[in-house]
């Protein structure tokens, strides 16, 4: 029967021969000390029946055989100490007998292996553990459903908030002020927000607070239980609570500013991002995707500090924790020795203390991540609240003004003075002052700069004066509901913006629930032109920003045809370049400033008539067409003889012409016969952001690494084991194999530190058993062992957190710039994608502000918003779920644990202290293994990321500008030749754009290519820049094949100046210094300053050369841009000069000068010419006529328009008849 059936069988035996010898004294020691609870039962029973009526002598180390003894003598080192019977000697609080009793009671209570209801039930230790281990797997039940609701709801909770947020924010930036804009929040800020802070701040409020309050909510309890089964020493364990709060309310606090700083980094880093990509072809064009990729770099590096900074204070407040957590532990061991020898402390009381504290503070440490996303959160938080919470001098959401049943539309601009609040020392006006009858149209025309568009941002309330009035109907516009008065205002800009939807949306944006007949009406009567979508809204109050500078001579007079007829009993505010365009209005206002700035600038116009200036008060030159013509004198005089003035006056084509021509006789008496014309509409020609062409880019596309690149007809290389990203990912890590064997070594190191604490705490628990002077010893050594486990920790955990962060941020950074690199080196038709397209949120604010519609767009976004929120909510209930059963199992093995334990110790193949060895040592580590469940929801989604980022990583550019392969000229002459080329756009391959086209175009030759919107004139500008490839036929340079020479390389021999030109959010010195990879010297900037007719202007500004000019430019005017613009391709000196409608912004004065600029800057250049006013092209070589992608007409000006019946011919003709005054 085992080892103790043998000695109860000889212990029954000696007592049977004793009993049957009839003593008169017994001696019984130690006679059952041998036995199992059960045996010593009966033994016992059998002994108290021999002993009656005879002196019994008992020696014993179990007390509870003796308790019944007449007199008990406690003998110590020889002496006897004590003497009396059980209830007098347990009552000595001090006594060595009440110590023994107490430590014998302790034994009996410390685990279920050995109570006293065992002994008393006789139930088989199997059988009790069986009842425990039951409960067990209720609690691992009850867990994991908790476990789940948990993570799944918080995760819920946060993908709903995160949603919210996003709400919140794009509505209260719709809600600002334009001037909030002006200042500094770029579109590159906004999208960071909506995407990357608004992750942060979900990570912040998501399944992290479940699991924040699971833990604190388990040390409060752990300390509750602690204080309840002994107080004294967890009083004195909780004083290491003041430590673990002081250190995570540091490393909160160091967390916070270290998150802000980095989230200040990767907002420049997006600025960045959204500058580049929107301006795709600006960059493409001047080879700047290395320099983009330079800044975005050092963005990423302040960044990278910043994280790892903030990962090395999370892994020193880790480190601080454990050793705080270990050193308490020292110090119970320690202190509950003390209280077991002085206090009567049971080694089980020490233990309920101990354990009830170890599982509460242990739980806390996992606080350490929870608290980093707080102050990561917090950080992004307190930046989006800021806008949120930002009140808008300007609020279209002030439901407390005036509000009328309609108005009639009188306008008054009253003694204005106003200044832009990015340039508040810079004066727009002083003192202006103008009055608009209703039903009457007032025209304001003047140089670029001049304040016309400033007018009607004032109108329509976009600013507030400084000082004076903007009144309509006589009533301050300040004191109307903002949203209801531009309600009846119609705003048509002169880049009007369209948002990627269809165009019958595009056309009802402009009213809410617009009918289907309300937009087929605003389409005939607006003949279907783009700039005229917002119509239906039937505004009391029209404002047209020139809204014709885009069109060719024919769409002019259509649309002039229109807007005659739509201005009718509205009051009309126009602004124009283009005076023809303002002829009949009833009003023409001729600012005072422009009259200055004529007066600065008439050296340059001396030639053609004298200037006298006369400083008048504002707008004395007001009047109708008719009125302002018969004053010689005026400046509105000067700006029509400006613009009808040309280099080739002395032309005679009257005989082509008759009655469609014009005859100007300036103050010379000199006669000129005069054609002007203009661009027809931007369609193909819009380079930077047509419909058809390269919308910008989401910025979410390259932070989130644009999953949605798959296209089966795209060159993608994917893999095809797709479930070795993590792998993938651990080579790209390659280079900090160094920082990661570190990591991995103290990694180990730190993880050998709960299997050594389960080891330590499983001999500890005997420590509490052994007598008194071996209590002392053992529990100062083990106390001493816990200490230098918790300095390793110490040590360890940061090394750890600092090599591993080191390499992950390394990592990040690299994956960052090398999707932005792989974005900036896609092909052109990449971006022309619709999912690669920004939408409206990076579509001007101020088309929405005019529209106030604002709504309408924050109301599609969140639909656009609902089904990542939907997916976010699964990926919850599957990490939920998947954590719940982490720790279903924890709890279950535990369970199994104690059962196989019972049964191995009732079967004598263990002891109790092994068992706890190995159940402290196997439990501590499934607690972290099932800890490790809840970066389940972070590991999701580091995959999902990753899967993406490998999409795009994977797929390979057609045209890769960062290609070395290709060959390179030693001396390029600029012959170009298009032999039978045909092509149409990767987005729409039903539309043919060029039909078997063959052109050639000799070295130094100028030449012009013209014809209707559409018909493919910007598409041999960007097939020559190989931002596409044609279908069939070949494009050569000086007679090798385009495909067949370096990306780069060509791009560089080539200077593109286009119709709407893309300025960066920089200084204008940076700006015109992009036209030269290498560094641009200062006489260089300044000189193709000079020839571009930009220094004066620059030169007034207050910053100069140093002022920032906004995103895209909007702190400047126009026709400021395009000669910035300009200023840039000078710089390049290219062999090729490109100018894609390059003066269509530009006023007359500004026109002239800049074509004579770009007449001395084509010389000895091959020049390609793409143009809608036909004065600017009767000098070039060849004028190459399109018609539907092919080529009608070719000549020059004087052979083309001499062909009766000629397309070119016609295109004068309607130039002409549309500038009949």
């Amino acid at each position: 029967m085992g080892h103790t059936s043998i000695w109860w069988t000889e212990t029954k035996s000696c007592n049977c021969k004793s009993y049957s010898e009839e003593p008169k004294t017994l001696l019984l020691d130690e006679a059952t000390s041998a036995l199992d609870s059960e045996s010593e039962k009966l033994v016992q029973d059998a002994l108290h029946r021999v002993r009656s009526g005879r002196t019994t002598v008992v020696v014993a180390h179990r007390l509870s055989s003796i308790k019944d003894a007449d007199v008990i003598a406690v003998i110590k080192d020889g002496v006897i100490v004590e003497k009396g019977n059980h209830e007098t000697l347990v009552k000595r609080q001090d006594g060595v007998y009440a110590s023994l009793v107490s430590k014998s009671a302790s034994t009996m209570k410390i685990d279920i292996f050995t109570s006293n209801t065992l002994a008393r039930k006789h139930i088989r230790i199997a059988g009790e553990v069986s009842k425990v281990a039951l409960k067990f797997i209720y609690l691992a039940l009850g867990s994991g459903l908790a476990t789940f609701t948990q993570v799944a709801c918080w995760t819920v909770t946060g993908e709903r908030l995160a949603a919210r947020i996003r709400y919140l924010y794009l509505k209260t930036v719709y809600r600002q002020d334009i001037g909030f804009f002006d200042q500094g929040t770029s579109t590159g800020v906004i999208i960071e927000s909506l995407s990357s802070d608004t992750l942060t701040i979900q990570d912040a409020i998501g399944e992290k607070v479940g699991k924040f309050i699971q833990v604190s909510a388990t040390f409060v309890v752990g300390l509750i239980i602690a204080f309840i089964k002994g107080w004294r020493l967890a009083l004195i364990l909780s004083t290491s609570i003041p430590p673990l709060v002081l250190s995570s309310a540091v490393m909160t606090i160091i967390l916070a500013k270290l998150a802000s700083r980095a989230q200040t980094a990767y907002s420049e880093a997006a600025i960045v991002v959204e500058q580049t990509i929107n301006s795709i072809r600006t960059v493409a064009s001047y080879t700047g995707e290395r320099r983009a990729i330079s800044a975005y770099h050092k963005s990423l590096n302040k960044a990278y500090r910043s994280d790892v900074l903030e990962v090395l204070a999370s892994g020193l407040g880790s480190g601080v924790f454990f050793w705080v957590l270990y050193a308490s532990y020292a110090l119970a061991i320690w202190y509950g020795a003390k209280m077991i020898l002085d206090h009567n402390y049971t080694g089980g009381d020490v233990m309920n203390v101990l354990m009830a504290t170890l599982t509460g503070s242990f739980t806390l440490g996992y606080a350490s991540p929870c608290l980093r996303a707080f102050a990561a959160g917090k950080a992004a938080a307190f930046k989006m609240f800021q806008t949120i919470d930002r009140k808008p001098v300007i609020d279209p959401y002030d439901m407390r003004r005036l509000k009328l049943h309609d108005i009639s539309g009188d306008i008054e601009l009253n003694n204005v003075h106003f200044c832009y609040p990015a340039r508040p020392k810079e004066s727009i006006f002083d003192g202006f002052s103008v009055s608009i009858p209703k039903g009457t149209t007032t025209a304001l025309v003047g140089r670029s700069g001049s304040g016309k568009s400033t007018v009607i941002s004032l109108i329509v309330r976009f600013y507030d004066p400084q000082a004076g009035e903007v009144l309509i109907d006589g009533i301050n516009i300040k004191e109307f509901q903002l949203r209801w008065i531009r309600g009846k205002i119609g705003l048509v800009s002169q880049e009007p913006v369209l948002f990627g939807s269809t165009i019958k949306d595009n056309i009802a944006y402009g009213k809410d629930d617009a009918t289907l007949e309300e937009i087929k009406d605003a389409v005939q009567l607006a003949n279907a032109s783009m700039f005229i979508v917002k119509l239906p809204q039937d505004p009391k109050i029209l404002l047209l920003d020139e809204a014709t500078s885009a069109l060719d001579a024919e769409s002019e007079r259509i649309v002039q045809e229109t807007l005659d007829s739509v201005m009718i009993n509205r009051t009309t505010v126009i602004v124009a370049h283009r005076l023809s365009t303002v002829k009949n209005a009833d009003t023409i206002v001729v600012p005072k400033k422009v009259i200055a700035d004529m007066c600065v600038h008439s050296l340059i116009s001396e030639s053609l008539l004298t200037l006298e200036c006369k400083f008048l008060v504002p707008f004395k030159h007001l009047g109708s067409h008719l009125e302002l013509m018969r004053n010689k004198e005026g400046a509105y005089v000067q700006l029509i003889q400006l613009q009808e003035l040309s280099k080739y006056s002395g032309e005679q084509e009257s005989n082509e012409l008759d009655s469609e021509e014009i005859f100007i006789n300036p103050k010379d008496q000199s006669n000129h016969q005069i054609f002007v014309t203009r661009s027809t509409c931007r369609g193909s020609s819009r380079i930077e952001n047509s419909s058809h062409h390269s919308p910008s880019v989401s910025v979410s596309a390259v932070e989130k690494a644009v999953g949605e690149c798959h296209d089966p007809n795209s060159t993608v290389v994917l893999r095809k084991d797709k479930d070795n990203t993590f792998f993938r990912l651990a080579l790209m890590n390659k280079p900090e194999i160094p920082e990661l064997l570190l990591g991995c070594i103290a990694a180990m190191v730190n993880s050998l530190t709960l299997p050594i604490l389960g080891v330590l705490l499983s001999y500890s628990i005997k420590t509490f058993y052994e007598p008194a002077h071996e209590l002392g010893k053992q529990s100062r050594f083990w106390s001493l062992t816990f200490v230098g486990l918790g300095l390793t920790s110490l040590l360890v955990a940061p090394l750890k957190t600092f090599f591993f962060a080191v390499a992950g941020c390394k990592l990040i950074k690299r994956i960052r710039l090398m999707c932005f690199e792989q974005i900036v080196y896609m092909e052109i038709s990449w971006f022309d994608r619709e999912e690669n397209s920004i939408g409206a949120v990076g579509s001007r604010l101020s088309t929405d502000a005019a529209s106030v519609r604002e709504e309408k767009v924050v109301q599609l976004y969140k639909r656009r918003c609902e089904v990542p929120v939907r997916a976010g909510i699964k990926e919850g209930l599957l990490s939920g779920a998947g954590y719940g059963f982490s720790m279903f199992c924890l709890y279950s093995v535990y369970a199994i644990s104690f059962y196989a334990g019972a049964r191995l110790v009732e079967s004598g193949k263990v002891t109790f202290a092994e068992v706890f060895r190995v159940f402290y040592g196997v439990s501590l580590t499934a607690t972290a293994i099932s800890q490790s469940g809840g970066l389940v929801p972070d590991s999701t989604k580091a995959k999902t990321g990753a899967s993406s980022i490998f999409a795009l990583l994977d797929r390979q550019s057609k045209i890769d500008s960062s290609n070395n392969s290709g060959m390179t000229l030693d001396n390029v002459t600029g012959n170009i030749e298009f032999q039978h080329v045909s092509f149409n756009y990767p987005s729409r391959p039903e539309a043919q754009v060029l039909k078997d086209l063959c052109l050639a175009i000799s070295s130094g030759q100028t030449v012009a290519l013209v014809g209707e919107s559409g018909s493919g004139k910007s598409t041999i500008i960007s097939l020559l820049q190989r931002f596409y490839d044609p279908d069939s036929g070949l494009i050569t340079l000086d007679g090798i094949e385009i495909q067949k020479l370096k990306v780069k390389w060509l791009r560089e021999q080539m200077g593109l100046v286009s119709q709407e030109p893309i300025l960066f959010n920089d200084t204008i010195r940076a700006n015109i210094a992009y036209g030269k990879e290498n560094d641009c010297t200062e006489a260089e900037i300044l000189a193709a300053a000079e020839l571009a007719n930009a220094h004066n202007f620059i030169s007034g500004l207050q910053q100069g050369y140093d002022t920032l000019v906004g995103e895209r430019g909007i702190q400047l005017s126009g026709g400021q841009k395009q000669r910035v613009a300009i200023a840039r391709a000078i710089v390049k000196c290219p062999k090729i000069l490109l100018l894609d409608e390059a003066t269509s912004a530009l006023d007359s004065e500004s026109e002239k000068v800049v074509q004579d600029a770009h007449d001395r800057v084509s010389s000895g250049r091959t020049t390609v010419v793409v143009a809608h006013r036909l004065s600017t092209i009767k000098g070039a070589d060849v004028i190459v006529v399109i018609k539907d992608g092919v080529i009608v007409e070719k000549g020059n000006h004087e052979t083309l328009v001499n062909r009766q019946h000629g397309i070119y011919a016609s295109l004068v003709s309607k130039s002409a008849r549309t500038m009949k005054y």
